[in-house]
């Protein structure tokens, strides 16, 4: 007996057999909540089947995990994350999703939008979690503590960062040294010595620099900044290093010796310079007159002996000198200043030099009165013993 089934019939079968396959992967990972519909009510399109239940169903729960769901989209997005299928392809750099909402986020990458925006600060992003964790920024809240110390951040992973400073954890390790570090930014960082990479130039003399903050910093010599200034005497200095070493000075500490003389020293450069004076090294020499020299800078002061070179001009006045010390000692002409002060009988000078010569003429007098006060009790001593004896 043959028979005889209609075509537009076979392709309904098709449609539920796919269906029922669907439905059977669904119920894998599913329970389904009360239907309301009865026998009566099937249709036996399944569009119509499937167009009733969305409307009916009244949850879905996952078998793996309880998570319930109360629309039809849901668990199907749900479904991928365990059968791992990505059905979602960004057609520009070929990258797979399970869940339509992150391939919507992920477009943003490409499409430069940012539709949250930060109501006190105007920044904008392109994923409203973002934002989220950018507002902590302004409320101070912190929801993440080192359980160690106490430390406080408003994102995780700044504090897994964190974490590493008290277990000594260096994951990232450069593949030509070997040295590591606790972020993947410091290893980036230190990758530009071995690849020579500098990518952060000074736009008026060219200069470049491995470090945004090395550049910023550069840029004060352009611009005269020197925001960091001595409390003490008032002196300003473009580093914040800078200023640490110098408060040596007023502090005394010298924490560099040398350890053939003892001779203890504020930075760790003159300690450095100073075992020259010990092995001899003289490493800068002029080509003009063969002289030698300990220190760079004195070099550069000495070539400006061939040169007449004076870059450093008086502002006051015009006068121009070879030498930085020189124009600052000079400038002390105008201002009135006086930094010297001896400590004996508080007489006052400009000029260092000056102040030393002024320290000689207490010594000479001390001196003095020493080999008077000497020869006073060896004179007392001489008509002692003549007395004595008369």
């Amino acid at each position: 007996i043959e028979l005889s089934v209609p075509v537009k019939d076979l392709m309904i079968l098709k449609e539920e057999k796919v269906v029922l396959k669907e439905k059977e992967e669904e119920d894998q990972y599913f329970i389904t909540g009360e239907k309301s519909f009865c026998c009566s009510q099937i249709e036996k399109t399944s569009t119509r089947k499937r167009a009733q239940e969305k409307e009916t169903t009244s949850y879905f729960t996952c078998l793996r995990f309880g998570k319930s769901f109360n629309q039809q989209g849901n668990p199907k997005d749900h479904i991928r994350i365990h059968t791992g299928k990505k059905t979602f392809t960004c057609e520009q750099c070929g990258k797979s999703f399970n869940q339509k909402g992150n391939f919507n986020k992920h477009m943003r990458v490409h499409t430069g939008e940012k539709p949250y925006t930060c109501p006190q600060c105007g920044h904008s992003f392109a994923q409203k979690a973002h934002l989220t964790v950018h507002m902590r920024l302004h409320t101070g809240e912190n929801l993440y503590t080192c359980p160690q110390c106490g430390k406080s951040y408003a994102q995780q992973g700044n504090l897994k960062v964190h974490i590493r400073i008290h277990t000594g954890e260096d994951p990232y390790t450069c593949p030509q040294c070997g040295k590591s570090f606790s972020q993947h930014a410091y290893l980036k960082i230190h990758m530009r010595i071995h690849n020579g990479e500098r990518p952060f130039s000074c736009q008026l003399c060219g200069k470049s620099f491995t470090l945004r903050g090395n550049l910023e910093v550069h840029m004060r010599i352009h611009t005269g900044e020197k925001p960091y200034t001595c409390q003490q005497c008032g002196e300003s200095f473009i580093k914040n290093e800078t200023l640490k070493v110098h408060m040596r000075v007023h502090t005394g500490e010298k924490p560099y010796t040398c350890k053939l003389c003892g001779k203890s020293l504020v930075k760790k450069a003159t300690l450095e310079r100073h075992m020259r004076i010990h092995t001899g090294e003289k490493p800068y020499t002029c080509k003009l007159c063969v002289n030698s020299f300990i220190r760079k800078s004195d070099f550069e002061n000495h070539m400006r002996i061939h040169t007449g070179e004076k870059p450093y001009t008086c502002p006051q006045c015009g006068r121009s000198f070879t030498r930085k010390q020189t124009l600052k000692a000079h400038i002390r002409i105008h201002t009135g200043e006086k930094p010297y002060t001896c400590q004996q009988c508080g007489k006052s000078f400009t000029h260092q030099g000056n102040f030393k010569g002024h320290m000689r003429i207490h010594s000479d007098f001390a001196n003095l009165q020493l080999l008077n006060s000497s020869q006073n009790q060896a004179n007392s001593a001489i008509f002692a013993r003549a007395r004595k004896f008369s």
